[in-house]
């Protein structure tokens, strides 16, 4: 082989690999979190999506030995984006709900959700949920928080949604708000802060029958894909390890 022919073949080979590159990056899976919803996703000082939603869409994408990017997105119009490409899957808490399903197909589930009622420990009620009639009551709009309230209080509370989690918890603590309808785990994470101290789950859980799942594309081969790295994780103890590093108790 002449010179002129390995530096040819060389050239043809980088040629290759770039390629190779360029298409693996392509098919890269991008996967959309809203970060405004502790423990399950936060942005760090340095920018850094955090949380247990975070360290699970890692974990799937490690199982199923796929690059993926992970992208911060509001959660108002995240299955919009989806749905236009802006992404690949949400893996962000996101409860399947019958009118979602229209929109986007669900793995099998990655979490099981109920949801509380929070209030100041001072705040005495009677017997619910009439003791919520009448009362200004909170919830973060687009969950199955919000449509719960929604659907079985809209002539009996005063609503007042919003647009993340965080602001519920300031109104509630303020006082703007008597209650605040809310997804049990991380309400139960702001209860160990020191801002919440003075609150407390007021009743029993309110059991929807709620599962949160990844969403993906109509007609998208990630959705069995997810499906079965969910529950290599979950065989393989993998699951078991991140749920610990947020809760005492198992959420699965």
């Amino acid at each position: 082989m002449t010179t002129h022919d390995k530096k040819s073949l060389i050239a043809a080979l980088g040629g290759l690999l770039l390629g190779a590159t360029v298409q693996a990056n392509a098919e890269a899976i991008r996967i959309a979190i809203d970060g405004s919803y502790a423990p399950f996703a936060v942005v760090d000082n340095e920018g850094q999506l955090q949380g247990f939603d975070v360290d699970i869409a890692n974990a799937l994408c490690e199982q199923m030995q796929a690059d993926c990017e992970i992208v911060s997105q509001p959660w108002e119009g995240i299955i919009s984006g989806l749905k236009v490409k802006k992404f690949d899957a949400i893996v962000s808490s996101m409860s399947v709900t019958e009118e979602r399903a229209r929109a986007v197909d669900f793995s099998s589930h990655y979490y099981s959700n109920v949801l509380t009622l929070l209030g100041a420990k001072s705040l005495q009620l009677g017997a619910l949920p009439e003791a919520m009639y009448g009362r200004n009551v909170g919830a973060y709009r687009s969950t199955v928080s919000s449509q719960y309230l929604e659907d079985n209080f809209a002539d009996k509370v005063n609503i007042k949604l919003y647009d993340n989690q965080e602001n519920a918890y300031l109104d509630l603590t303020a006082g703007r708000i008597d209650l605040l309808v809310s997804d049990k785990f991380p309400a139960w994470n702001w209860l160990q802060s020191k801002e919440a101290q003075g609150f407390e789950f007021k009743g029993d859980d309110i059991d929807i029958q709620d599962k949160v799942a990844v969403a993906v594309r109509k007609g998208s081969k990630l959705k069995e894909a997810f499906s079965k790295a969910i529950a290599e994780i979950v065989a393989n103890g993998r699951y078991q390890e991140i749920n610990q590093r947020y809760f005492p108790f198992s959420i699965y």
